[in-house]
């Protein structure tokens, strides 16, 4: 990865992390995948390290640093040892924002603690059987008797759904309003009503707990909402560049491994007496895949900087997001076609990551949906 826009302490950071990554996850990583699910024990080691709740506040545990390179960092040590099944970028990412910007005080004192710590794991749930990238069709409903919302419907989809404690719930609570109705309702682990389905069979990412949630007359104190009622839909919009600007780093640092692994392999690995990266037409691939990834990053890099200075907008993330996604898409079927036969075995790093990673042009929005918000806003 290159350092270009870091500073001595995000250095020592990445060196903390990395050692972290190859001594506690690495080499259980192949296991977790065979059982379908991380050690749970893992959060709480990341929690005692200083790995979740960068940004919040030291009062609640957290490390108060509020600087999204400290999250790219760790997407990029995970994505170096090929780790997919983590789902700390949901949490710290996705989740985070939410809990700082949305919770009240009472919350923020009975959430973000666990948050930190790892004991509380965390999940946002918008997507429906029937309702994806557009939110206006949830069905998902709540209705308020007394002082709690009794929650009815079910999403899918939803990542870190099996080890969950605390899950967000977008749910409509004004039928008919299309989406001003929309609330977000945090949902906990052992309420009544509440259960989950199987962990979902993926093609990739076999260790991470995507689940299906099912909400059968769940009571959620109305203690429970989060920020406005029938405001989700702003709040979400708000925080979706973000989100956004977080697959597109974990794209360009899949891809970066990939392209790295592959660069050795093709100086290593020999056909009519030469090494095949010496061969003009890959040479020339490699050299294609290794300019389209700088410029990816150093995008990326600039988005990173925008959000921290909080400048960043949903047309720029789309950017970011649909096309460091597509880039990496095409680097890893590349990187897969140069290993030859070795690119089709499980056991080769850039098979696993061409499965894996391969949910990233899909989910945060498709890529699809991203050219349409940029077209939008160009006025056609």
């Amino acid at each position: 990865m290159r350092e270009s826009g870091l500073e001595a302490e995000h250095l020592e950071f990445r060196s903390m992390v990395r050692d972290f990554t190859e001594k506690e996850i690495a080499p259980h990583h192949a296991a977790w995948e065979r059982e379908g699910l991380v050690d749970r024990e893992i959060w709480r080691k990341a929690g005692r390290l200083g790995l979740l709740g960068i940004d919040v506040p030291e009062e609640y545990g957290g490390g108060g640093v509020r600087d999204f390179r400290y999250q790219v960092i760790i997407s990029e040590e995970l994505m170096r040892v090929g780790a997919t099944g983590i789902g700390f970028a949901l949490h710290n990412d996705v989740v985070a924002p939410y809990l700082l910007e949305l919770a009240d005080e009472e919350q923020r004192r009975r959430w973000l603690p666990g948050f930190c710590s790892g004991d509380l794991i965390t999940a946002l749930a918008m997507t429906e059987p029937e309702a994806g990238s557009d939110l206006q069709a949830i069905r998902t409903s709540a209705r308020l008797d007394g002082d709690a919302y009794v929650l009815n419907g079910s999403k899918t989809f939803i990542t870190n759904g099996i080890h969950a404690d605390l899950v967000l719930v977008v749910a409509r609570t004004r039928p008919g309003t299309g989406a001003r109705g929309l609330s977000l309702l945090v949902v906990e682990r052992g309420m009544p009503g509440f259960s989950r389905g199987n962990k979902l069979d993926k093609i990739g990412m076999r260790a991470q707990d995507t689940a299906e949630l099912f909400f059968d007359d769940v009571r959620v104190p109305a203690a429970n909402v989060l920020g406005t009622p029938g405001r989700a839909f702003l709040h979400l919009a708000n925080n979706l560049p973000r989100e956004r600007l977080g697959i597109a780093a974990y794209a360009v640092a899949a891809a970066e491994t990939a392209l790295e692994q592959t660069l050795e392999h093709c100086k290593a690995r020999t056909a009519f007496g030469q090494a095949i990266g010496s061969f003009q037409h890959i040479r020339f691939e490699l050299a294609e895949m290794a300019t389209e990834l700088d410029v990816t990053r150093t995008y990326v890099d600039r988005a990173v900087a925008e959000l921290d200075a909080g400048r960043l907008t949903a047309v720029d993330a789309a950017k970011a997001k649909w096309w460091a996604t597509d880039v990496q898409r095409r680097v890893l079927d590349r990187c897969l076609q140069l290993h030859g036969g070795y690119g089709f075995m499980r056991e080769t790093p850039v098979a696993r990551a061409f499965v894996d990673n391969r949910v990233h042009p899909i989910y945060g929005g498709t890529n699809e949906i991203m050219k349409e918000i940029i077209g939008r806003d160009l006025g056609v």
